[in-house]
């Protein structure tokens, strides 16, 4: 006889999700005067950089600034990413942002300029507005003919009305089939497009509620429409550049889009489009959206792509270039010059740029105790001041990369805190950059392919042809 368990003995499936590096970012943190808070939507610190990050976002969702760039530049790990994620957070759907990372430009399967040319049209965003005819009000009744022949098509007519009219309209297969479909019966409220015969159900009327009917999570009660039963209603489609470009350069269409291999686009579709998208906005119909590229690590660009971006930023239609480099005073990459944060002057010279400043210690303490709780961590007030003093010493990456590892060690004892002793055991078991140099450098000879030794010799060796 076969055993049916019992609900304790079933397995709970729940539902997890990825805990990303600034997956705790919610904005910006600044309230309605642009006033950074201290802690305040999972930003700590970097007060100045944030309210300038803020004016930036405020500008851009006003359509005051366009075809302009940003430089955010700091030392590692103070910041500049997160910054970067809180304004997209500040932007809301409507805006579009694209993050690349630099590196990406030399690993695709493209030329330089093209992957920099999709990227920019990624972010530039087109609201296509079209009007279109539609038949909206309360069934009042459905007649459906069915055939004396089985073979025959369905034929019908469907009653509907408003506060002001009542008409009667001959229904064919597919409508029949799509009020099925629906499961459209009298005194819902509908809406029907004339053009393609697709059926809305927005509703059921009040005039057919019951004191004893039931609503369920899919049932809402609405008035009666009024006014004519044909109206024209506006409908607003947004997309992306790319998008257009990708539906217009392919045979397979809008599908295209799901198939991954875009590959380059022709610089003549391009300019049709570009041309269309000029004739419409003249015409009202559509209506451009500067969105925002954000291009970390800036350095890895070379002097090609940025000559490139210096003139895109040129263009009528272009959109915010964020930037976010951790370079000194560095080389361009494909010159012998160099120059400040490793980029050309004459691009810098067109950059509006925000410094981040290195973390305090209070504030590090603050992110690693946001970082427990978006990891789902309990961690013991001593254990949190020593991986504080930990990241201080090492990095703030270092120290938040730890909090996990110590939760599996807690956990592994069967404990319900992070303490002391498990931050130390994982402190023991994975070195921080420091101590893997010291390392380095103290068992130098026993490594393959070292240069410490060759260095000396080559010193030696100049020493005596001197």
């Amino acid at each position: 006889m076969t055993k049916i368990p019992s609900l304790q003995e079933i397995k709970d499936i729940t539902r997890t999700e990825r805990i990303g590096a600034h997956s705790h970012i919610r904005g910006l943190g600044l309230d309605d005067r642009l006033e950074p808070r201290d802690v305040s939507q999972g930003m700590v610190g970097q007060l100045k950089a944030r309210k300038a990050a803020g004016i930036i976002v405020k500008m851009i969702k006003e359509g005051k600034i366009t075809g302009r760039a940003i430089l955010i530049a700091g030392q590692p790990g103070t910041g500049k990413t997160a910054i970067a994620m809180g304004m997209a957070q500040e932007f809301g759907p409507e805006t579009p942002f694209t993050m690349i990372s630099a590196s990406e430009i030399f690993s695709l399967e493209m030329s330089k300029t093209e992957a920099l040319t999709q990227a920019i049209r990624k972010s530039i965003g087109v609201r296509i507005k079209e009007e279109t005819e539609i038949i909206e009000g309360e069934v009042v009744e459905i007649q459906i003919e069915r055939p004396t022949q089985s073979m025959g098509a369905k034929q019908g007519k469907i009653t509907m009305k408003t506060t002001d009219m009542e008409t009667v309209y001959n229904i064919g297969q597919k409508m029949i089939d799509s009020l099925s479909k629906e499961k459209i019966g009298i005194g819902d409220v509908i809406k029907i497009e004339k053009a393609t015969g697709k059926i809305t159900k927005t509703g059921k009327s009040y005039t057919h509620r019951q004191d004893y009917d039931s609503i369920g999570p899919g049932e809402t009660y609405i008035e009666c429409p009024s006014g004519e039963l044909q109206k024209t209603q506006e409908l607003v489609h947004t997309v992306t550049l790319h998008e257009i470009d990708v539906i217009n350069s392919r045979t397979q269409g809008f599908l295209a889009l799901f198939a991954g291999d875009i590959g380059e686009i022709k610089a003549e579709i391009r300019e049709q489009i570009d041309s269309k998208l000029s004739e419409w906005k003249d015409q009202g119909k559509a209506e451009i959206i500067s969105g925002v590229l954000f291009v970390d690590e800036t350095h890895m660009l070379d002097i090609e792509c940025f000559s490139f971006l210096n003139r895109a930023l040129e263009n009528e239609i272009a959109p915010i270039v964020i930037m976010a480099s951790n370079r000194g005073i560095s080389k361009i990459r494909g010159t012998e010059y160099v120059s400040p944060h490793g980029m050309p002057l004459d691009l810098l010279d067109r950059l509006l740029i925000i410094s981040t400043d290195p973390y305090s210690s209070d504030d590090i303490k603050k992110i690693i105790s946001i970082r427990c709780e978006e990891e789902d961590v309990e961690i013991h007030p001593q254990a949190l001041d020593l991986l504080t003093n930990i990241a201080v010493s090492t990095s703030l990456r270092y120290g938040i990369q730890l909090i996990i590892a110590a939760d599996l060690v807690s956990k592994k004892r069967k404990a319900d805190l992070v303490n002391v002793d498990d931050i130390r055991k994982v402190y023991e078991l994975f070195v921080d950059v420091k101590r893997s140099t010291q390392f380095l450098q103290e068992f130098q000879d026993s490594f393959m392919f070292h240069e410490k030794n060759n260095q000396n010799n080559n010193h030696n060796d100049n020493e005596k042809d001197k």
